[in-house]
């Protein structure tokens, strides 16, 4: 249920796209060695692009602050959901087709990029596109809502239904997406992930024979390279905790799992599956009574595989996840 490598994962693929909060930052703050780790990465020759659902934005900004981070960043590695919303507009509409704009300067501007019209709620218009703009009126929204049912075809660049802010988690962008789909009746095509057309977005822009998704959330970054049809490397270092974990359904399951960034250097083995029992590292996982049980000792990076590996096989034989009562991660 995990995956195997020859070489470390900087050789073995050619292309890392990188989730931004929880991976590379959290809040103001990089992630304790993710600017080095990603600066030996790139110095073994693997292409990084940083990718968000966050259409706000533009590409530059989130480069600028990177660099503050001490990441090596530029405009040009950076794909964000409004830049994948806009291709998906431009595919259908052609250029210089006019677009209802409901977000922020980030949309906007990945909208004028690919040769589209940004126009307001009441002009004429063969599209309408949502993102995440806190600056948004309430009369444009009901406008569009009414536009919207009545047939105007709508992108979302995002569907998630929270953001981080400087005062705790708040809704986000995915909380309009509901509401305006419950008034229409009408689901929109979503570019941002899970679906593909953000990492589309970014293999388009980027290059990469091989790319690998690298992320900390289940439902969006894992999910999506499953979607796009690409391995994927979960970090330790976001919102995914044990109990979701050994809780994924198989589209969310990860190919690969470390506790940071350190972990596109490494060298990857599956563990052993020998009977009931699930070995890797020095570590040794089962199942007692409905309850997951890891014993021995050995890499922070192995105990979270065979804990994963032995919950999912438990899940998919049981279908209920395994209890934890008592287990604890070691540090």
């Amino acid at each position: 249920m995990l995956g195997t490598t020859d070489a470390a994962l900087w050789e073995t693929y050619d292309l890392a796209m990188l989730d931004l909060d929880g991976v590379v930052y959290i809040g103001k703050e990089a992630v304790p060695g993710a600017p080095t780790h990603l600066g030996r990465a790139r110095e073994r020759g693997l292409r990084v692009a940083f990718i968000t659902n966050n259409a706000s934005r533009p590409p530059r900004e989130v480069s600028e602050h990177l660099v503050e981070l001490g990441v090596e960043a530029s405009p040009d590695d950076v794909v964000t959901s409004a830049q994948a919303a806009a291709r998906v507009l431009w595919e259908r509409l052609g250029e210089g087709a006019p677009v209802v704009l409901l977000g922020a300067g980030g949309l906007h501007d990945a909208l004028v990029e690919v040769g589209l019209e940004p126009v307001g709620v009441h002009d004429e218009a063969k599209a309408l596109v949502t993102g995440y703009g806190p600056d948004v009126l309430w009369r444009h929204i009901m406008k569009a809502s009414v536009r919207i049912r009545d047939g105007l075809w709508w992108v979302a660049s995002n569907t998630d239904m929270t953001i981080p802010t400087a005062y705790g988690t708040a809704p986000g962008h995915g909380v309009l997406v509901e509401t305006i789909s419950r008034f229409a009746g009408v689901s929109p095509v979503v570019a941002g992930k899970p679906a593909r057309p953000l990492l589309e977005e970014t293999m388009r822009r980027c290059g990469g024979e091989r790319p690998l998704m690298v992320g900390d959330r289940l439902d969006t970054d894992i999910l999506g390279g499953y979607h796009a049809g690409v391995d994927s490397l979960l970090v330790l270092t976001g919102v995914t905790d044990l109990a979701e974990l050994v809780a994924a359904p198989p589209q969310q399951r990860p190919t690969y799992i470390a506790p940071d960034l350190a972990g596109l250097g490494e060298v990857h083995r599956a563990p052993e599956v020998d009977g009931a029992t699930v070995r890797a590292g020095g570590w040794s996982a089962t199942v007692v009574d409905g309850r997951l049980e890891v014993t021995g000792q050995g890499e922070v990076a192995d105990w979270w595989r065979v804990a994963a590996v032995t919950g999912w096989r438990h899940l998919d034989e049981a279908g209920e996840p395994v209890a934890l009562d008592g287990v604890v991660s070691p540090a």
